[in-house]
């Protein structure tokens, strides 16, 4: 007969199969003999689910596994914020520097953007993938984008007036993030983030310099049902808006870091966490690399990750401890969806009602 200290233990057990289950039917499309998906739990600082379906390369019919690394797209972005977080923690850059100073290249409309502008998204600079054609074969990089950006004679407003969401703003970081510190953005998120965090597979990938280990390649599915690999485009080499290598289990180290406050302080990152409210008072949805809102009284952080042959989700709810990561090698798909259900598994009873919707 059970004693009273084993029932909680038991329906605790009985909870964890009932999610394993719902996980798995959430993500029974990516479970068969194309291209894949690695899901992460992490509640409380410790690793709750993580669990992987379908191949890593259906070429060579290559399994993903915990290790696998998957290209991060925009998820990327949060890296390049913590980035050009540290470096205003050393005082060697400063969130209302003038992007012009630091990169005098940049065309001579964009004079009153600052780097907090870059890093929500209110700088009001064209996206440079706009003047990027598609027959393009030669690759882009983040240092290649004041050029790109010399195409347009104007920004698209003030600076500091409205919220586009753009690629440019997270490039650009990158190109400053090397300015500032003196070394490769790569080298730099590696000393600084990486290395200390024991993130041994994640790298921002850099094409003829750096090797992906585990790789996941990037796949699409053509009008018959075949998959095909479609791996790379020509901003793959851009690494500040999305060029960063990693897996759900090196991300579930990056969580934890951030809920234990490893890199930068509870404060730093809270305003990572903030959105800005522009002069029309109207709160803009994103802080440092993540959307922000609020979902039945507790902060959500969220991004969405969207590049050839790749679509992820991750959501977090800082003051609960809560994290979910799904990553995909597949084109298509609202892995995001999968991310915000499969967290209301977990928040369970602590919330009543859905969660708001939220899209890219």
């Amino acid at each position: 007969m059970l004693s009273l200290s084993q029932i909680p233990v038991a329906a605790s057990d009985l909870r964890a199969q009932s999610n394993d289950r719902a996980i798995d039917s959430l993500l029974k499309s990516y479970a068969d003999n194309g291209a894949g998906a690695a899901v992460l739990v992490v509640r409380n600082g410790r690793v709750v689910v993580r669990k992987t379906y379908g191949l890593a390369d259906v070429d060579s019919q290559k399994r993903i596994t915990p290790q696998t690394n998957f290209r991060l797209a925009s998820l990327s972005k949060q890296f390049t914020a913590t980035a050009a977080m540290l470096l205003v923690k050393d005082r060697t850059l400063r969130y209302d520097d003038s992007v012009s100073k630091i990169l005098p290249n940049l065309p001579a409309y964009a004079a009153g953007v600052t780097v907090r502008h870059l890093l929500n998204h209110t700088s009001g600079l064209p996206d440079y993938e706009d003047f990027v054609p598609d027959t393009q074969t030669q690759q882009v990089h983040d240092a290649d984008v004041p050029a790109l950006l010399a195409h347009a004679t104007a920004l698209k407003f003030a600076p500091g007036s409205k919220y586009d969401y753009s690629n440019t703003g997270y490039a650009l970081l990158a190109h400053i993030v090397e300015r500032a510190s003196g070394e490769r953005y790569a080298d730099f998120l590696g000393h600084r983030i990486f290395r200390p965090l024991s993130m041994r597979g994640t790298l921002a990938f850099e094409d003829g310099r750096s090797v992906v280990s585990n790789r996941a390649y990037g796949h699409r599915v053509d009008s018959t049902g075949r998959v095909r690999r479609t791996d790379q485009s020509n901003t793959s080499a851009v690494l500040g808006d999305g060029g960063i290598y990693s897996s759900i289990v090196d991300l579930a180290k990056w969580h934890r870091a951030m809920d234990r406050h490893t890199l930068v302080s509870a404060k730093e990152q809270r305003l990572a966490w903030t959105t800005p409210t522009l002069a029309n008072v109207r709160k803009i949805g994103y802080g440092f690399g993540w959307f922000v809102d609020e979902d039945r009284g507790m902060l959500r952080a969220r991004h969405h990750g969207e590049s050839r042959g790749f679509t992820n989700g991750v959501v977090k709810y800082p003051d609960s401890k809560l994290t979910v990561v799904v990553l995909t090698n597949r084109s298509g798909g609202r892995p995001w969806d999968f991310a915000q259900k499969i967290a209301e598994l977990y928040l369970g009873s602590a919330v009543q009602g859905a969660s708001p919707s939220w899209r890219p």
